[in-house]
C-alpha cells in the first residue's frame, strides 16, 4: 500500500487520504444549473454534522432527510406533486397501492372500531377488510355507493371510517361521493376514497369532503407498467402526521427509483387520460351493440345506471376502464381473454397497453359466488383497461376475439 500522510483535519482532505478511504468517500458534484428532471436520490442514508441535528430529524415528516423509511428527497417530490394534484395538505408514498391502503387502515383503526365500506371494492381491499374483521375484531358493514340513507342507517357509535372508491373495480359504478361523505362528516367519521380509476384529473375527492385519498400509483400515475407504488393524500396535515408515524414503523415506504419513475409518468398523465377516456367510450359503444355481449359497464354510456352522476362528478371524462358481460358465461370469458392478440391478458390497469382480465378468477378470486353477485360481477364479466393504441386496431382485436367459439 502507498504510505499517504493522514490529515488531522475533519472533514478529511481527499488528497490526503489513502486509496481505500478515497474510494469510499468520492466528492459529490454540484450541478451548475437547475435540472429539468427531478433528481434520483438513491442513497438511503444521509449524514449530519451534529447529534442534535440528527435527533431533530427524527421528530416528524417535515424534518431533514436521514433514512429512506422516514423520507427521501425524490419520494418527497412525488408526494408533493400528487398532494398538489389532489388538493391535499400532504401525502405519503408507499411501496404499492395496497401498501397505501393498508397503511391508512392499520394506522387509523383499532379493535372494536366499525368500518362502513362499499360492496363493490377491489378484491385486495375487500379481503383486507374481511381479515381485519375476522382476526382483529374490526366490525364491518358493506353498503352500496349511491344511497346516503343506507350509510346513515349503518352508522354506529363506534363507526370510525367510511371506505369508498370513486369508480368501482371492475363494474365501474360511480360513487356519490358528495352525498355519502357528507353523512360521514356529520357523524365525525373519517372518509377514505380510492381514486385510482379516476385520477386527480377526472375527480378530486378532497373537494367533496374526503379526509384521505389513496392511489395505486402503479396504474395511471406511473402509466407505463414499469413501476410498483402507492400514495395516500391527506386533507389535514395533522392526520398525515399521525399516519406518517405509523408508516415509518410499518415499513411500506416507497423506493426512490419507483418514485422517480412515477414522477416521470406524471408528466404525460393528462395526455394519456384523455386518450384512455376517448377510446374507452368508443369501444364501450361498439361493444354494447355486439350480439355476444349482454351488458356493458361504462359510466360514459347513457345506459349506465350512474351516467347522470358521472356527468356531474367526472365532467372531464369517464375513465379508461370498462367491463362487459358475455352471454356464454365463464367459458366464453376464458375463450375471449385467450383469443385477444393486440390486447394482453394481464392483471393491473392504467398503462399504455390495453389489458383484459376475467375478474372472477383473478383480481376478485377471494370473493364467494354470493359476494361476486353482490358486487355486480358475473361469471362472464370481462374487464378491459384501455390503452393508447389506435381505437380501430383495438376494435378489430376485440371483434375477432368475440367471434371465437
Amino acid at each position: 500500500m502507498s504510505d499517504y500522510p493522514v490529515s488531522p483535519d475533519l472533514p478529511p482532505n481527499p488528497d490526503a487520504l489513502r486509496p481505500e478511504s478515497r474510494l469510499v468517500h468520492p466528492t459529490p458534484v454540484e450541478p451548475g444549473g437547475r435540472p429539468m428532471g427531478i433528481p434520483l436520490h438513491q442513497s438511503h442514508l444521509f449524514a449530519f454534522e451534529s447529534s442534535e441535528a440528527l435527533t431533530a430529524a427524527f421528530a416528524g415528516p417535515d424534518g431533514a432527510f436521514f433514512y429512506n423509511r422516514y423520507g427521501n428527497p425524490t419520494v418527497r417530490s412525488l408526494e408533493d406533486a400528487v398532494a398538489d394534484l389532489e388538493g391535499g395538505a400532504a401525502a405519503l408514498a408507499t411501496a404499492s397501492g395496497m401498501g397505501a391502503i393498508n397503511t391508512v387502515l392499520l394506522a387509523l383503526l383499532r379493535s372494536g372500531d366499525h368500518v362502513i365500506a362499499q360492496r363493490s371494492l377491489y378484491g385486495g381491499t375487500f379481503a383486507m377488510l374481511a381479515d381485519l374483521a375476522e382476526r382483529w375484531g374490526v366490525e364491518l358493514t358493506h353498503v352500496g355507493g349511491d344511497d346516503p340513507d343506507e350509510v346513515a342507517a349503518a352508522l354506529r357509535p363506534n363507526t370510525r371510517l367510511l371506505h369508498l372508491e370513486t369508480v368501482s373495480n371492475p363494474t365501474t359504478r360511480v360513487t356519490d361521493l358528495p352525498a355519502l361523505i357528507a353523512v360521514a362528516k356529520r357523524a365525525g367519521v373519517l372518509s377514505v376514497v380510492d381514486n385510482t380509476f379516476a385520477t386527480p384529473l377526472l375527480c378530486r375527492p378532497i373537494e367533496h369532503g374526503a379526509d384521505v385519498v389513496v392511489h395505486s400509483a402503479t396504474k395511471y400515475l406511473g402509466g407505463h407498467s414499469d413501476v410498483l407504488a402507492g400514495i395516500a393524500v391527506f386533507a389535514d396535515a395533522e392526520l398525515h402526521r399521525t399516519v406518517w408515524h405509523y408508516a415509518t414503523e410499518l415499513g411500506a415506504s416507497a423506493d426512490p427509483f419507483a418514485a422517480w419513475l412515477t414522477l416521470r409518468g406524471l408528466q404525460t398523465l393528462a395526455l394519456r387520460v384523455r386518450r384512455h377516456c376517448d377510446t374507452a367510450l368508443d369501444l364501450a359503444t361498439r361493444l354494447s351493440a355486439h350480439p355476444a355481449v349482454t351488458a356493458v359497464h361504462y359510466p360514459g354510456l347513457p345506459s349506465h345506471p350512474d351516467h347522470d352522476l358521472a356527468r356531474r362528478l367526472l365532467p372531464a371524462g369517464h375513465g379508461g376502464v370498462l367491463a362487459f358481460d358475455l352471454a356464454g358465461g365463464r367459458e366464453a370469458a376464458r375463450a375471449f381473454t385467450g383469443a385477444v392478440r393486440l390486447a394482453s391478458l394481464a392483471p393491473s390497469l392504467g398503462g399504455v397497453h390495453t389489458l383484459v382480465l376475467h375478474p372472477a378468477s383473478t383480481s376478485h378470486r377471494q370473493l364467494s359466488d354470493e359476494e361476486l353477485a353482490a358486487a355486480g360481477i358475473g361469471p362472464g364479466t370481462v374487464r378491459v383497461s384501455v390503452g393508447i393504441e389506435h381505437p380501430e386496431d383495438l376494435w378489430a382485436d376485440l371483434e375477432q376475439a368475440l367471434a371465437k367459439p
